[in-house]
């Protein structure tokens, strides 16, 4: 009887690994991966989608223009979340300064401008002068930056991210997460313009299980 119930269940093992093989094998032909486990979102009424970036990858330069006109598009259910990613010491202090942005209230100001600053003027913002200098030249005063900037806020955010892209399966940018559930990217879409379009399909999908 022993025997028996191990052999069934050695049976029963081999049939969900052959399912959750198949059904990640059926998601990526679709232009995503599965996030196991799912993740919970911040508002249960909205589909969340987040971005993982990094200001000094090319990539994300690149998709940016094409993901700020999509966001400017998306419906009201949709909730739209950037997040950088924190992969090592020089990506925490691009992220440190997107989170000082944000806490100023200045990130839609400056955010294009950053991507700007490092991908096509090639400008060493890594420092907290280097940064000081560019938040000023975008009309924040060095006080203000400097209180936000060594905040305790920042320094948490920072140091949440650093767990982020872990808990997604993210290892690399930029990448789609999509209401926890599925995330994308150009490798697996195959095109920054293709994954727009898996982004577009999985929001209607999961839109549609909240009506």
């Amino acid at each position: 009887m022993r025997k028996f119930i191990k052999h069934t269940l050695f049976a029963l093992s081999l049939v969900i690994a052959a399912t959750f093989n198949s059904v990640q094998a059926a998601s990526e032909t679709l232009g995503y991966e599965l996030v196991t486990p799912v993740q919970p979102t911040q508002d249960v009424k909205k589909v969340e989608v987040i971005e993982f970036f990094w200001y000094g990858c090319p990539h994300c330069f690149d998709f940016e223009p094409t993901l700020a006109k999509w966001v400017k598009m998306l419906p009201k259910n949709v909730e739209f979340i950037r997040q950088p990613a924190v992969f090592s010491d020089l990506w925490s202090k691009h992220a440190k300064a997107y989170y000082t942005a944000e806490a100023l209230g200045v990130i839609d100001n400056v955010h294009g401008d950053f991507f700007d600053a490092i991908q096509t003027k090639k400008e060493h913002l890594e420092t907290e002068e280097q940064l000081t200098n560019f938040f000023v030249a975008h009309g924040v005063s060095a006080a203000d930056f400097k209180a936000a900037y060594g905040s305790f806020l920042v320094d948490t955010r920072v140091r949440q991210a650093a767990s982020l892209a872990a808990k997604y399966g993210v290892s690399g940018v930029p990448a789609i997460v999509i209401n926890g559930k599925y995330k994308t990217s150009g490798p697996v879409a195959g095109s920054h313009e293709k994954m727009i379009e898996v982004m577009n399909r999985l929001i209607e999908q999961e839109s549609a299980t909240k009506k």
